[in-house]
């Protein structure tokens, strides 16, 4: 079933729930958000976007419980000017952003569809970023779905309790450093409880990795799928200063042992400094290994990162972010303006980064990016 297909089942489901008759509270909204953005790298291109999200919500509502969903695409067009070549590269996409629907009570919600699952208390370097790839420096916080079925329950005394089944997803996720196997299932749960002045959680989620369409896979193992599992720790506490801890262990069988394990770790602080209007500070220290064995050292980055945010007023805010990665000791470098006027939000950002730009892991970002530029984005949300 293609991504068009599945959209129209949600309508004609819940059209089907919430047509006009004797029954509780239905609400049908449409909104969505349009954002046009124009950025420069003196060394390599200029490129103009225009992306539209609409959004279409739907709900109907019981004294004790919900039943609800949402359908939002993600369409967008790009004009590229690569410097000092006649050619200029033109692209689309039309695609599905989210498609779910959600049955939820007081203290349980049940979610099936394409859907965001995110989790964990780092901010800038997430070591339990598992399920989507959002950057720190994107105002949109853009970051695709998941296709699966997720349940969470939530105790009286702030307990909670997760577990997802997931399938049909192949594509590279956060800190992934090999895709998932599309026609597999995986699954997972996580466990999250109130500890001394904050909460610590436990999560685990396992899957196979597909290497037949994958050269490099092939080399490492002789296997056409290989089990993963994975287990993450996490927890943030208040001490004065906002303080809190990562980590992640992922475990497969390879043939080319170096790479049997992955480890992810984070440490992180934050405050509010009483200058002005407030200066509000973020700095995380992060690790990314991998290795034969579960705790040898082996091919390692370590990562630092700062931010720094003070509003200005009711309408503008600053915010610099700076990311050094040690190994090479290479600075990431980004700076912001925000201007908000009700449904209008206006960015003016600048970056500064290496020639060379891969500052995560397993993904390799566009050049566009790499090197020196500046953008200007305007968002219009309705």
């Amino acid at each position: 079933m293609n991504n068009l297909s599945k959209i129209y089942l949600v309508v004609l489901v819940m059209i089907g729930i919430i047509k006009p008759h004797n029954s509780p509270a239905q609400e049908i909204d449409l909104g969505g958000q349009v954002s046009g953005w124009a950025v420069t790298n003196p060394d390599r291109a200029t490129q103009l976007g225009l992306r539209y999200i609409p959004d279409l919500m739907m709900g109907k509502y019981w004294d004790d419980y919900t039943l609800d969903s949402e359908i939002s695409l993600n369409m967008y067009g790009v004009v590229q000017f690569e410097h000092n070549q006649d050619a200029t590269l033109t692209y689309d996409e039309f695609d599905s952003y989210r498609i779910w629907i959600r049955f939820a009570a007081s203290q349980f919600e049940l979610r099936a569809g394409l859907q965001k699952i995110n989790f964990g208390s780092a901010m800038l370097l997430r070591a339990l970023m598992w399920f989507d790839s959002i950057d720190p420096r994107d105002p949109l916080q853009l970051t695709d779905g998941v296709w699966g079925l997720s349940a969470r329950y939530f105790f009286l005394n702030n307990t909670s309790i997760w577990f997802w089944s997931l399938y049909g997803n192949d594509q590279n996720r956060g800190w992934d450093v090999f895709a998932s196997d599309k026609n597999s299932p995986e699954f997972g749960g996580r466990l999250q409880v109130p500890l001394l002045t904050g909460e610590f959680a436990l999560t685990y989620h396992y899957r196979k990795i597909e290497s037949k369409k994958r050269p490099m896979l092939n080399n490492l193992s002789g296997n056409s799928t290989i089990p993963e599992n994975r287990i993450g720790f996490d927890g943030k506490w208040d001490i004065e200063v906002g303080v809190w801890a990562e980590a992640a262990i992922v475990h497969r069988e390879l043939d080319f042992k170096a790479y049997n394990y992955q480890r992810q770790t984070n440490l992180g602080v934050d405050y509010t400094f009483e200058l002005g209007n407030g200066l509000y500070a973020i700095a995380e220290y992060f690790t990314f290994s991998l290795t034969e064995k579960v705790f040898e050292a082996g091919e390692d980055v370590s990562l630092t990162a700062l931010s720094l945010n003070y509003p200005l007023g009711l309408l503008d805010d600053l915010t610099a972010i700076v990311y050094y990665e040690i190994d090479n000791q290479d600075w990431y470098c980004f700076f912001q303006w925000q201007r908000t006027y009700d449904n209008w939000r206006f960015y003016l950002m600048g970056f500064w980064n290496p020639d060379q730009y891969q500052l995560f892991p397993g993904t390799v970002q566009y050049n566009l990016y790499a090197g020196k530029g500046v953008q200007l984005l305007l968002v219009f949300n309705h």
